[in-house]
Formats: C-alpha cells, structure tokens, sequence
C-alpha cells in the first residue's frame, strides 16, 4: 500500500485512539447478534449457552492479569496492528463450534486478545488526555459504542439476508483486518504520563466498604449491559418471534443509545454532578428494564433496549472516579479494587442470566435487573466527589478498563 493512500487516512492522536476503539468494538460485536443461531446449531439451552460465554470473560481475566509486561516489551502500536484483527479471527473461529464446551475453548483465545487491546486503547486515551489537558475518554469510549452499533446491525442486515454466522464472522476478519491497518498503520503511542507513581497494584486488591459501596453502584449497569449484549437477540426471537433483521437490531439500538449518551456524558457530569447523573441514568436504566420486561409488542421492547443503553452508559466510569478520589488508600490500589471485584459481575453474569432464562422465560433475565437498579440508585452516593487523592497512574488504568465496556 502506497504512503499517498495512508497519507489520507492521517489522523490526529485524539482520532486515532477513537479509532482504535471503533475498530475494537467492531471486532467483537458481530458474534453477539448471531449467538440465537449458535444456540439453534448446538441444540443448547440458555443455561448452557450463559456457561460456554464464560469463555470470554475467563481469557479477558487471564489477560489483564498477565498482559501489562508483555505489552510494555512488544508495544502498543504493534499490540493494536495484531490482536484486533486476531480478536476477529477468534471469534470467527469460535462461531464453528459443535458444543458448548468448544465454544467455551475457542472463545478463552478471544478474551485474550479482548484483555490486550482494552489495557492498550484505555492507557492510550489516558495519555492522550493528559497531553491535551482536556477529556476525551468518554467520547474514546463513544466510538466504542459507535463500533459495537455498527457490528450489531452488520450482523442483523447479514442474519435476515440468511448468512450463516460463520461466513459472517469470517468475513468480518479481512474487513476488520483491512480498516485496521488503514487507521492505525501510522498510530505512534503517547509517551508515558511523567511524574506518577510507576507502582503496579497488587494482584489482587482487597476491597474496602467504600469499594463496596461503588460496586453495588455499578452493578445493575453493568450485568445489564451484558444482558443487553448477550440475550437481547434471544429475546427477541422467543418472546416475539422477530425477524433475525429485528433481533440483531435490539444489540443495535442500545449501542447507538449508549454511544450518543456517552459522547455527552462529560458535559453531564460537569453541570450536574456524578450523583446527581447517575441516579438519572438509574432511573432511565429502570425505565428500559421495565419496558423491556413487561413489553408487549417488540417496538416497545427496541424502545426499551435503547434506554437501557442510555442508562448504562456512563455509571462505571464515575464509580472509577470516585475510587480515584478515595483517601483511604492509593488511587491505584482503590481503582484495582473496584475492577477486580466489579470484574466478578461479568464470570456471574451470562450463566446466570442463562440459568433465569431457562427456568422462567428469557423475560426475566432482564426482570432480575430491577432490584439491582434499585441498590444501585441507593448506593449512588458513594459516588459523591471527595478530596482528590495522587493521580491515577496508567497502570492502575490498565487494571480497570475491561469494566467500562463489557
């Protein structure tokens, strides 16, 4: 490819991180309107399907656990350029499985990958910030939301034209592949924050009650979100018999949703204050929950899924906030903790929301959520802005990111 033909796709720091979280999301997103069809193929139940999703949050775990090091000796243009593509490649690998166990296997290669580029994009956005003096993380994650949409109505237009998921999600790989070289071939990762604390967090931080306090914040958003993701499309199909066009788009809308809140959420913040949003966000989470549950007609229930997206889209990234204004402790060792013990929500989450499904409908995989929105909007003022502790080193950031998106 000719330096004339990437000259025109030059892009400023702040766009390139943008686009490497479009790229990300547009990566993963296509499996998840095509999980109904993986589910038909293997002849499954949810309960079974929730246990073999467990695959992906088990790689992202290992990953972030053990991907820091080897990403500081490989470096994050050549992280990005490599395992966004190869995030395609697994999960197109992953649409060929014959059981649930298969599908657990081939999607811990997935979670990987999906731990790598999340620690890589999230530092990258935090350096980037703090070079321009001014937030962009919330419109980083914005195109996060913006891929996700796009990959959720590819895969619902491809679904309803008959293709099968793995053709699908194969020719996902030379797309992805091709944008992705196209966007990042010139990307040149931001220089290292200078005069933080370069100490890692612990492995494992012990959560202390204000921690607590912030997960059971974050908690409805964040098992709804993965709700919205997973079992939206199932929903659709088993409640009200939708076309697979209409099925994919439930994964669509809350994306599009969540991207548009999102690209105004820091504006948000700054005129109304974190508790203030996220017991509004709460409340319009509630409101799609509600309306998702109670739906009697699927146009209610695509209305639903769109507040739902609106509701979760900003309440992780205050809770983080918050943690890295807590006294008690060092902003990392708080920031670490909530990631780690919030990440618990995402092993949890698809088996059981899988087993809710098929004991009492998939309806009420979703009608589960409302007592947690309720602890949620009760536990929101631990949310409150405090005394602002030492930064938040890039590292610590790193421990954190898989909970703003999954």
């Amino acid at each position: 490819m000719s330096l004339s033909l990437l000259a025109r796709f030059s892009l400023t720091p702040p766009q390139r991180v943008c686009a490497a979280f479009f790229l990300y999301a547009l990566a993963l997103g296509g499996i998840f309107p095509r999980l109904g069809d993986l589910q038909r193929a293997m002849v499954i139940d949810e309960r079974t399907l929730g246990l073999a999703l467990i695959g992906t949050a088990t790689g992202t775990l290992v990953s972030l656990t053990l991907a820091s090091r080897w990403l500081d000796r490989v470096g994050n243009r050549r992280a990005l350029l490599v395992m966004t593509p190869l995030l395609a490649l697994c999960l197109a690998a992953a649409a060929w499985a014959r059981g649930p166990l298969a599908l657990f296997l081939l999607l811990l290669p997935a979670g990987l990958c999906i731990g790598a580029v999340e620690i890589v994009v999230n530092l990258e956005a935090d350096r980037v910030e703090h070079q321009l003096g001014r937030r962009i993380m919330s419109r980083a994650h914005a195109f996060w939301s913006i891929g996700f949409f796009s990959a959720g109505l590819l895969g619902a237009g491809l679904s309803q034209f008959g293709l099968a998921p793995q053709a699908h999600l194969g020719l996902m790989v030379p797309v992805v592949g091709l944008l992705t070289w196209l966007l990042l071939a010139g990307f040149e990762p931001a220089a290292h924050r200078a005069g933080l604390h370069a100490g890692r967090p612990p492995r494992w931080a012990r959560p202390t009650r204000h921690t607590l306090m912030l997960v059971a914040a974050t908690l409805a958003a964040m098992v709804l979100e993965g709700a919205g993701a997973e079992w939206s499309a199932i929903y659709m199909r088993d409640v009200f018999g939708a076309t697979p066009f209409v099925a994919g788009c439930a994964v669509a809308v809350g994306a599009l949703a969540q991207a548009l809140a999102r690209l105004a959420a820091d504006r948000w913040v700054e005129r109304l204050q974190p508790v203030r949003v996220a017991r509004s966000l709460g409340a319009v989470l509630g409101a799609g929950v509600l309306l998702v549950f109670a739906a009697p007609h699927p146009a209610l229930a695509l209305l639903g899924f769109a507040l739902m997206g609106l509701g979760t889209s900003a309440i992780f990234p205050l809770a983080m906030s918050a943690a890295a204004q807590a006294i008690d402790r060092p902003a990392a060792v708080n920031v670490a903790a909530l990631a780690q013990t919030s990440f618990l929500a995402f092993l949890v989450g698809p088996p059981l929301l899988g087993s809710v499904a098929t004991a009492w409908g998939v309806r009420w995989s979703f009608g589960i959520g409302l007592p947690l929105v309720a602890l949620a909007w009760w536990a929101a003022k631990a949310l409150a802005p405090r005394v602002v502790s030492p930064p938040v080193t890039a590292t610590a950031i790193a421990a954190a990111v898989v909970a703003v998106d999954l």
